[in-house]
């Protein structure tokens, strides 16, 4: 996913291709919601 994604962000626009050497770290984070209703998830990440 993050190759993919960084790979279509380099196409769009193309100063990140010289700005920056990564767009993502070679890490990653999970986290859970829940039993949070997916409505509110969704709210959440729209603001």
């Amino acid at each position: 996913m993050k190759g993919r994604s960084s790979r279509l962000l380099r196409q769009e626009f193309k100063h990140l291709t010289t700005k920056l050497p990564t767009l993502w770290t070679n890490s990653y984070f999970v986290s859970t919601v829940g039993g949070a209703p997916i409505e509110k998830v969704k709210q959440y990440i729209e603001c």
